[in-house]
């Protein structure tokens, strides 16, 4: 078996120069195409899920596409969803802190508090 061509990441890189013209104004995304995957453009972005919305109604996803779930023992949240887009599967990703549990108040007098 032979490595992949770039010309055989030819339909994400396409749809990523799409983006870059069409959607500029959006906060950018880490990028990653991939010859293990060559029909897949991955974009993630980082610490801030309101970036994540941004893409995904500019992509026209729908809310209920959307998966949620945690990772590192609760304290990242994560949202994913993926497309056909313009010929090739796209996979978008938002990752953020998930805030911190929050913390026990005691009343004087009620023998919880130190």
């Amino acid at each position: 078996m032979s490595a992949p061509t770039l010309g055989e990441l030819k339909a994400p890189l396409l749809v990523l120069r799409m983006l870059a013209v069409e959607f500029a104004h959006l906060p950018a995304p880490c990028v990653s195409v991939s010859a293990v995957y060559p029909n897949r453009l991955d974009l993630s972005v980082h610490d801030d899920l309101t970036a994540f919305e941004a893409w995904r109604e500019a992509l026209g996803l729908a809310p209920e596409s959307v998966s949620y779930h945690e990772q590192s023992d609760g304290r990242t949240r994560v949202l994913e969803a993926q497309t056909q887009y313009a010929g090739a599967q796209l996979h978008l990703t938002g990752y953020a802190k998930a805030p911190a549990p929050a913390r026990p108040v005691y009343l004087a007098g009620t023998g919880g508090g130190g």
